[in-house]
């Protein structure tokens, strides 16, 4: 089994930045040493749930194309806990923000966070 908990958000101007985070914790010593996949993903209201970035185990990120440049996915001194460092925001990114812990076949998500970016 696998808890995620998350922390950061709130609201910031546009061009200013803010930094989400999450740590993954496994349970059951078959899975201590899995391999993970961190993903972060927003929504807005009537819309669905956008993959904003990934992140595993070994480093390995993706991005979607709306973000690239501006937000960052790493990994803490411990690998387990990932940081999203979201710089130059646009009221665009507005939206609730929320983690996605998967390893060893368990996932889940982190409590939604709120990022409000005013123009």
């Amino acid at each position: 089994q696998v808890h995620v908990v998350a922390s950061g958000g709130g609201s910031v101007q546009a061009g200013g930045s803010l930094r989400l985070s999450c740590t993954g914790s496994v349970y059951g010593s078959a899975y201590r040493d899995c391999k993970y996949v961190m993903s972060w993903y927003r929504q807005t209201p009537g819309k669905a749930r956008d993959l904003v970035a990934t992140i595993d185990s070994d480093g390995h990120t993706t991005y979607a194309d709306s973000v690239k440049g501006r937000f960052t996915v790493s990994q803490g001194s411990d690998k387990n806990t990932v940081h999203l460092i979201m710089n130059n925001l646009k009221a665009e990114d507005t939206a609730k923000y929320s983690c996605h812990f998967l390893c060893g076949g368990y996932w889940e998500y982190g409590q939604e966070t709120q990022v409000t970016v005013s123009s």
